[in-house]
């Protein structure tokens, strides 16, 4: 039998390992310019990591997810939506892409993590139908927005909620000097026990749970925003908008979005079982209830109007919290507006959805 030397064998494994980091760099997909078309063919085995809990309930009850099959996306899904957690998740490679509103994709940038939103939805008669209201602790008598001064208010600067409360101290024409802002954390029921302990006089929570607030706590109440909140996003990794591989699933994976979205506008019942029910365990007439609260979403044909709202709360962000100022332009990847307008179709929103 014919002896290998030593030499031959380091060749041989230098060979291989130089062959398998080959393929590892081919299957990972070419680096895709932000201003190349997107790909319309998705390479075999490309998988997409979305925290997109919501989407993904819908798709599911919709059948759409044979469509991503078919067009050759596979989906690994995470139970992670919302700033905090998918900023975490981004930073440790766990995740591609999540969905969020519009405050997350600012802080990314701020905290250095570099993001693009391909996702822009709103919500059909916006301020009928607002994703917060402020919950007022048991005996604050709080009824309007001037009764704010001087308040405790539960306050979180890299969430959504943080930016609600700044706005809404910018309408009622007061400053952060005029109530005391409680660094707090929206996650779970944190504002709503803080509320209920009265550790808080007032605190952003969704609308959806203010029912159920008010009845655990006697004597609770809430009053509106008067603010338009409905700012809905989906934004991601940069490095997987530049993977080509990632860039093709996600170009369809925004169309099926899109189409999940309007699906559940036309059935309610089957959107509230899927989600509100089998995903969050609410009751039948708890999930019906708080997907009528919600109200019905919608696609715009431009994202101009997003964006202008978006690059004014970064500037408000950027005077109350005193970050660097920021061109929002930067932050979005506007190739996908067409995507989801071409998937949308006649059912398109027009002007601002107001």
């Amino acid at each position: 039998m014919r002896r290998i030397s030593r030499g031959t064998v380091a060749a041989l494994l230098a060979a291989t390992v130089l062959l398998a980091a080959g393929c590892a760099k081919e299957q990972a997909g070419t680096k895709l310019e932000l201003t190349a078309a997107l790909p319309d063919q998705v390479p075999s085995g490309t998988v997409l990591r979305l925290g997109d809990p919501q989407i993904q309930a819908i798709v599911g009850a919709s059948g759409l997810d044979k469509e991503l099959t078919d067009a050759g996306v596979k989906v690994e899904w995470a139970n992670i939506s919302g700033g905090p957690q998918s900023i975490q998740a981004f930073r440790a490679d766990k995740l591609d892409c999540a969905s969020v509103a519009d405050i997350p994709s600012l802080f990314a940038a701020w905290t250095g993590t570099s993001t693009k939103i391909v996702f822009q939805s709103v919500t059909l008669d916006p301020l009928n139908h607002p994703i917060y209201r402020l919950g007022v602790a048991p005996g604050a008598n709080v009824k309007s927005l001037a009764d704010l001064r001087g308040r405790k208010i539960a306050y979180s600067a890299g969430q959504a909620q943080g930016a609600l409360v700044l706005r809404v101290l910018q309408k009622a024409g007061l400053s952060q000097k005029d109530v005391q802002l409680v660094e707090l954390t929206s996650n779970g029921d944190s504002y709503v026990t803080a509320l209920g302990s009265k550790a808080v006089d007032v605190a952003p929570i969704g609308a959806q749970n203010i029912k159920l607030y008010e009845a655990k706590y006697p004597g609770a109440s809430s009053i509106g925003t008067g603010i338009r909140d409905d700012a809905s996003t989906l934004y991601c990794l940069t490095s997987a908008v530049e993977n080509s591989q990632k860039a093709a699933a996600l170009k369809a994976y925004v169309g099926v979005r899109t189409k999940a979205i309007l699906w559940a506008n036309e059935h309610h019942a089957e959107y509230a079982k899927a989600y509100y029910q089998e995903s969050q365990g609410l009751s039948a007439a708890d999930a019906k209830a708080v997907v009528e609260i919600v109200g019905n979403k919608g696609i715009p044909a431009t994202w101009d109007a997003a964006i202008t709202r978006l690059q004014a709360t970064a500037d408000l962000l950027a005077s109350e919290q005193n970050h660097e100022k920021i061109d929002v332009n930067t932050l979005v990847d506007r190739r996908f507006e067409a995507v989801q307008a071409a998937a949308a179709g006649s059912q398109v929103v027009t002007g601002d959805a107001a």
